[in-house]
């Protein structure tokens, strides 16, 4: 029965171009200890979380110095918060640095946030230039555009980690070819 609603969701998902599902804490924390060494002295980047709501940023905020990490970089694409009084889209995504020190808040105010000229689409000059800074890519992608998303990180040489839905694995035969620069 669970099978059949997430497959169900996941078919109007790709019907709607509605593919936002967010990670849970405790699938992140299961997932992620198996590879707390390889953040020691690292940038992380999660290109595809606002911050003020994330998982991956609350994992990695609330972790940052038993993993080490140098600096923790979160980029959100378009302004995905509605309240009362914003109940419109923003056109502009935005980004946050965490740096862990002290006294730093590990959730970003609205002044604290930096607003990118344009949607903070994951492809966009300015999130790449985020990307280039980064070492390890940490995140859940909108799986409508998961082969495009990795194409990218394999382009740029990123380490990266995916956490998500499983029916991603059926793209594996890709990613063998775009790692042996067989795939365009």
């Amino acid at each position: 029965m669970a099978r059949e609603l997430q497959n169900s969701l996941l078919t109007k998902a790709r019907k709607n171009k509605n593919d936002e599902f967010y990670t849970q804490l405790s699938d992140i924390e299961r997932e992620l200890k198996h590879y707390k060494k390889h953040f020691k002295d690292k940038v992380v980047y999660c290109n595809c979380d606002d911050p003020r709501i994330s998982n991956f940023f609350n994992y990695f905020a609330s972790n940052f110095k038993q993993l080490g990490l140098k600096k923790l970089i979160t980029a959100c694409y378009r302004e995905q918060v509605r309240d009362l009084f914003n109940r419109e889209e923003d056109e502009n995504g935005f980004f946050f640095e965490y740096t862990g020190t002290e006294g730093e808040k590990n959730k970003p105010s609205s002044t604290e946030i930096v607003y990118f000229k344009g949607d903070g689409d994951f492809r966009s000059t300015e999130s790449v230039e985020l990307l280039k800074q980064s070492d390890i890519v940490v995140t859940n992608p909108p799986f409508s555009l998961f082969r495009e998303y990795v194409a990218q990180l394999v382009k740029y040489d990123k380490k990266f980690l995916i956490i998500g839905n499983i029916n991603a694995i059926t793209y594996m035969m890709e990613l063998i070819l775009i790692k042996h620069k067989k795939y365009h």
